[in-house]
């Protein structure tokens, strides 16, 4: 019923906004009668004012549309696109180009980095800054995720474990494009992705080169903030029954179950009201002042923190409990349902090759201090030589990823870590065939035409050889003679302790090369397996992705 009221009073308040905005047009205009009347700067100013703190504050755009790379005024052009879509979220690539032909070699060799937005109430903008910074080294994609309101009941609900099944989605979207990524978590998603990295190692999956985790609740119970408080003081019922509302039936996703926007909105400027009054009688004052570079710059800021999305209340409910309340992270005790639906347990533990950078900001007062930094600890199968922690200095929470520190502070430190881990791990050849001496085979193999092959190796008769074993080979060879799948390498011994039965063309006196028949299936050595695939003889198989269009990277 909350939502209701609320749109309804946005509503009525809608024709009182139109008003005040232009009125302060009037009362500001040099050519109107209204501008020159005494006060009239200060009315336009109130106008104004009264405008800001009662429009409805749409999604913003990225609006990133050029880039600067270097000293040389060499600027790269912008185009973003949607690469995924998905119910709850869009996959958005920020895809680079230039003609200058040495800045597009660069490019084509940067890493990869996805950039995973929080879905805590404000929409991927947030992020603006994050993303232009990175531009400029990095290819970059970001979790844009939708507000729930819009996305209608027939997509289903959307819980915290399909948060985490859209991460590894995303992050083998990356892998299959450039053969592997980085990852960036910025404040709610550290656990998700925390999770989803965990899931993927656990399964024998290859994971990301890097993950840098940015100041989130991955130990909500180190150095609790207000935000940690709520949610230990409130039971979950509390949540459940005073901040869950269905959508009204003016928008797309009518009678879906949501925490909405104007709720968390509400609950952030709670936090530091004072500032937010300050901040807004100073708006008051520049525009009198007619100070346009501090009035602009506090339009761009809250037309990015006005905008707010609701939340699906599965996944809300379900992420006060499993992070702030139970703790399941760092418990042991959190199961994520698959795709599949297999519940599997989160052991972040079994991440081994996957570098661990965590960021925290000295004055954060979302995430307390100690809280992403634990996430180090508990990536016990890491190196230490692949831990590093990062405290920005006079930072608080948006500072981390927005702002001068974040450009001076975090960035560099954040893009020398990824670059110092973007090392591609070799793929094995598909077209090579390791071959084995005679001491490492299995000490027999059934014959069979349809049967896969192995890379094996069969005892040459020598002159030294007892007669026994002479017989032996000449019947085996006998018998295999109709087969022909495979040619066997034969390494002469002067006393076999073992025959390998293999399908052959011909016995030969001298060593051959492995040459495995396209047409045979495989199977799985004892130390390695090798994948047929056609024309095996000349394909290959390269860690090198397929470059971009010329001008692009």
């Amino acid at each position: 019923m909350l939502y209701q009221l609320y749109e309804s009073q946005r509503t009525l308040m809608e024709p009182f906004v139109d008003f005040a905005q232009a009125a302060a047009k009037l009362y500001s205009g040099s050519l109107s009668p209204m501008g020159k009347t005494p006060m009239a700067q200060r009315v336009s100013a109130g106008y104004s004012l009264i405008y800001r703190l009662g429009k409805d504050y749409e999604k913003p755009s990225f609006d990133i549309h050029q880039v600067e790379v270097n000293k040389e005024g060499v600027s790269l052009a912008i185009h973003e696109r949607v690469e995924l879509d998905k119910p709850f979220c869009e996959l958005r690539r920020f895809k680079r180009f230039t003609d200058d032909s040495n800045t597009l070699t660069q490019l084509k060799n940067q890493p990869a980095v996805l950039l995973v937005a929080p879905l805590s109430g404000h929409y991927s903008t947030l992020l603006r800054d994050t993303v232009k910074t990175m531009l400029k080294d990095h290819k970059v994609y970001i979790t844009d995720w939708k507000n729930a309101r819009n996305v209608p009941l027939s997509d289903g609900a959307f819980h915290l474990d399909d948060y985490v099944n859209y991460v590894q989605e995303f992050i083998r979207h990356l892998q299959g494009k450039y053969g592997n990524c980085h990852v960036i978590s910025v404040c709610q998603p550290t656990v998700p992705v925390f999770a989803a990295i965990s899931l993927m190692a656990s399964r024998g999956e290859k994971t990301p080169l890097s993950m840098i985790m940015m100041g989130g609740p991955i130990d909500a119970r180190l150095s609790p903030t207000s935000v940690n408080n709520l949610a230990t003081t409130k039971p979950y019922e509390w949540f459940e029954n005073n901040v869950i509302y269905r959508v009204p039936t003016s928008f797309a996703g009518k009678g879906r179950r949501v925490y909405p926007g104007f709720l968390q909105h509400t609950g952030f400027v709670a936090m530091n009201p004072d500032r937010h009054a300050n901040s807004h009688y100073d708006y008051f004052k520049d525009l009198i002042k007619g100070d346009d570079a501090s009035t602009e710059a506090h339009r761009k800021f809250y037309d990015e923190y006005n905008a707010v999305l609701d939340m699906d209340a599965d996944y809300y409910l379900e992420t006060i409990k499993t992070v702030f309340q139970e703790f399941k992270l760092v418990n042991g005790t959190w199961d994520v349902l698959s795709p599949d639906g297999v519940l599997e347990r989160v052991k972040p533990g079994d991440i081994k090759t996957t570098a661990v950078m965590t960021v925290e900001g000295e004055l954060d007062d979302i995430s307390g201090s100690g809280q992403t930094r634990a996430a180090l600890d508990m990536c016990s199968g890491v190196a230490n030589t692949q831990k590093t922690h990062l405290e920005a200095t006079g930072a608080g929470h948006y500072g981390i990823f927005s702002g001068r520190r974040w450009r001076e502070i975090v960035y560099p430190a954040v893009t020398n870590f990824i670059l110092a881990h973007n090392k591609q791990p070799a793929r094995k050849d598909a077209s090579s065939v390791v071959v084995k001496s005679a001491a490492k085979l299995p000490k027999a193999a059934k014959p069979a035409t349809a049967a896969p092959v192995e890379a094996l190796t069969l005892p040459v008769v020598t002159k030294t050889a007892k007669p026994a074993v002479k017989r032996r080979v000449k019947a085996t060879l006998a018998r295999l003679t109709s087969a022909d799948s495979a040619t066997v390498a034969t390494t002469p011994v002067a006393e076999p302790t073992h025959l390998v039965a293999a399908a052959v063309k011909k016995p030969a006196s001298k060593p051959l090369l492995v040459a495995v028949n396209n047409a045979a299936p495989v199977v799985k050595t004892p130390e390695a397996s090798v994948a047929t695939v056609p024309d095996m003889a000349s394909e290959v198989v390269s860690s090198t992705p397929t470059p971009p269009e010329k001008s692009a990277a």
